[in-house]
């Protein structure tokens, strides 16, 4: 299909350099071809192949649905709203070659860079930029200069005449939800600072519809999101985002907003067409049950086959057996206690032998199977390039990290903390920073005062995930990648059964009362004491601090049975 692409900073610069004025022109659709069809994906994460078991299609049959739709309409756009490059034992082990080679044969017209697309680094980017038949925008994506190397947007004139332009906008959460050292020397513009400007300098170059291509998300937990950009940035006739694995179409304040899920368990389709003079959006989402008969293509098979023929012989190495189903499942390593993610961590303290270990639910992305362990399960379920990590902490520096783990519970959040050699419990229903109760470290009371040896992995240990308390630790060791680490422990425990523990307890959520009770008065102290009202965030140990008294002293005159449960209300008598 002949399309005219790329058109834009000769095309701007003779605007601008001329002083001409150019408004929007009027929609017109050659006779016969009077629609646009514009096909959509996001957060696919380097899965190539169908996957019955996450509801994956799978490039080969995608290929074939999208044949079907270029014959009903030449003029199609195929756009990816990021996560691409990164996630499967193929695409980790070419560093995203695989995957830009079967896009490539796909015909993808454009991409944005999600945050996992960064997290091969920055330099190895550019590379598989440059290896692109498609268009990698990133209007927001600078350099700490002020340059970019991404084009910030398109302008594609298809068949019909209709000039389509295109802008990208990347997530400024990639600076925590990658590698911290996959960003640095590069910031993200305030999207809607850069979202005026690509929208302005795309109605000057007279598009007939301006679609904005992001990985923001539309769920309360991301910084930015598709929401506030339609917001706040007039001009804008299609939003096609991805991020939060949404599966949406809607509009909002003149947008068109659609999201397709994950995994390519969804392709969406927007068909655009005109109504009384004005664009008119039908979108629609086709699952994975409603395409998984599709007859694959067999050359972007045999692509894929070709690239994963050296590896699937290592992949079906089996490395342990597991008597039970380890629950790497999404929405729940994202928000409590998993049998998967206390064997990774348990994992993680026997090869650094620290004293606990903590390690994000973000970094779990897959189930395993009852039965035999092969290599290419546990790469699947681990597919990060991250090594363990580590580092000396204090007591209350975990209690800080498990604050900001548990913030945003009861909606899931990568951030949220599994654990080993340490058991926590939170109350969702207290304030955010406030909502660890108990924190035992190899069954005894955390010390705030004293240093422990933690192991994590690299993101977290460089303040990925929003972990700063950990930023700037002195790195005391190094091991190996969090799959090798897994691997490892199987081969030398060959059947395990691991399960929920009560690792992590979350107390029940309570409705707040119509009216607030009032506080109960203190209880008289001794007039030699002081009485002294527990504040939401203070626990034993900092309120001895404050009044030159150790902790275990005010435990034992105050007759607590557990010192390090304290609540908010409660009267401490100070002896004096």
């Amino acid at each position: 299909m002949f399309r005219n692409k790329r058109i834009i900073g000769m095309v701007m610069s003779l605007v601008l350099v001329l002083g001409l004025m150019i408004m929007p022109a009027t929609v017109s659709f050659a006779a016969g071809h009077d629609t646009l069809t514009i096909v959509h994906v996001n957060d696919v994460h380097g899965r190539l192949e169908e996957n019955d078991y996450d509801g994956t299609l799978g490039y080969p049959k995608m290929k074939t649905f999208l044949d079907g739709l270029r014959e009903e309409d030449p003029n199609l756009l195929l756009l990816h709203a990021g996560d691409s490059f990164h996630g499967t034992i193929p695409a980790n082990l070419t560093e995203g070659e695989a995957v830009v080679d079967v896009m490539n044969a796909m015909e993808f017209d454009a991409m944005v860079p999600g945050n996992h697309d960064f997290n091969f680094g920055y330099e190895r980017l550019l590379e598989l930029k440059a290896m692109s038949d498609f268009d990698i925008l990133g209007a927001n994506v600078v350099k700490e200069d002020g340059t970019s190397d991404f084009d910030p947007y398109m302008v594609y004139e298809m068949e019909n005449g209709m000039r389509v332009g295109v802008f990208g906008l990347a997530t400024e959460e990639t600076k925590t939800k990658s590698h911290p050292n996959n960003t640095m020397g590069i910031e993200f513009a305030d999207i809607i600072e850069s979202g005026n400007d690509a929208v302005e300098a795309l109605e000057e170059m007279e598009v007939d519809i301006i679609v904005a291509l992001i990985h923001l998300g539309i769920d309360e937990s991301s910084v930015d999101t598709a929401y506030k950009l339609a917001d706040n940035v007039e001009g804008i006739d299609l939003i096609v985002d991805g991020h939060s694995h949404d599966v949406t179409g809607e509009e909002r304040n003149g947008a068109y907003i659609v999201q397709a899920g994950n995994y390519l368990n969804h392709i969406g389709v927007v068909k655009v067409s005109m109504v009384d003079g004005e664009l008119a959006f039908e979108s629609t989402q086709h699952p994975y049950e409603e395409l998984k008969e599709l007859v694959a293509d067999e050359y972007i098979a045999g692509m894929i086959a070709e690239t994963t023929a050296p590896i699937e012989e290592m992949q079906q190495e089996v490395v342990g057996n597991t008597l039970v189903e380890l629950d790497g499942v999404r929405d729940n390593v994202r928000a409590g206690e998993t049998n998967l993610g206390n064997l990774i961590t348990d994992a993680m303290i026997v090869a650094s032998g620290a004293d606990v270990a903590l390690t994000n639910g973000g970094g779990i992305r897959a189930s395993i199977d009852a039965g035999e362990i092969t290599l290419g399960e546990v790469l699947e379920a681990f597919p990060f390039t991250n090594v363990l990590t580590n580092i000396e902490v204090t007591g209350e520096e975990l209690m800080l990290a498990l604050e900001h783990g548990v913030k945003d519970y009861p909606a899931t959040a990568g951030q949220f903390p599994h654990v080993s050699g340490m058991s926590y419990t939170f109350d969702p229903n207290q304030e955010v920073g406030s909502r660890i109760v108990s924190l035992m470290i190899g069954g005894e009371p955390v010390v705030m005062e004293e240093t422990y040896m933690l192991v994590t992995n690299d993101f977290l240990a460089a303040g990925g995930d929003g972990y700063t308390m950990f930023e700037g630790k002195e790195i005391l060791a190094y091991s190996g990648l969090l799959s090798e680490v897994l691997e490892d422990y199987l081969r030398a425990n060959p059947e395990i059964s691991p399960a929920v523990e009560g690792r992590i307890v979350a107390l029940p959520m309570t409705e707040p009362p119509a009216e607030p009770e009032p506080a109960p008065e203190p209880e008289p102290a001794p007039s030699e004491d002081i009485a002294y009202v527990v504040k939401p965030g203070d626990w034993l140990s900092k309120i001895g601090a404050a009044y030159g008294v150790e902790w275990r002293v005010l435990a034992e005159y105050n007759n607590l049975a557990n010192p390090n449960l304290i609540f908010p209300g409660q009267v401490i008598n100070i002896p004096q």
